[in-house]
């Protein structure tokens, strides 16, 4: 596949700032959605209403969404 084909690969993280501070920390440039109101996390960090992207080196998009309770019937059982 030609570099940046893969587009929106998404990633699940249960702490959207952590995860963004990590990959800020690795010199990766982070951008949170804001999803009809002001950039950066949901102020009450509801579960599926923070989102952030990013670029790799081979130009993949990147999608990392915040869930910090999994919706009823969504939850695996060890």
């Amino acid at each position: 596949m030609a570099p940046g084909s893969q587009q929106r690969l998404e990633i699940v993280v249960s702490d959207i700032e952590a995860a963004g501070a990590d990959l800020i920390s690795r010199g990766v440039e982070v951008f949170h959605l804001d999803g009809g109101r002001a950039p950066g996390p949901e102020p009450q960090h509801a579960s599926y209403g923070s989102y952030a992207t990013f670029r790799d080196p081979d130009g993949i998009s990147w999608l990392l969404q915040e869930v910090t309770q999994r919706l009823p019937g969504r939850v695996w059982e060890d």
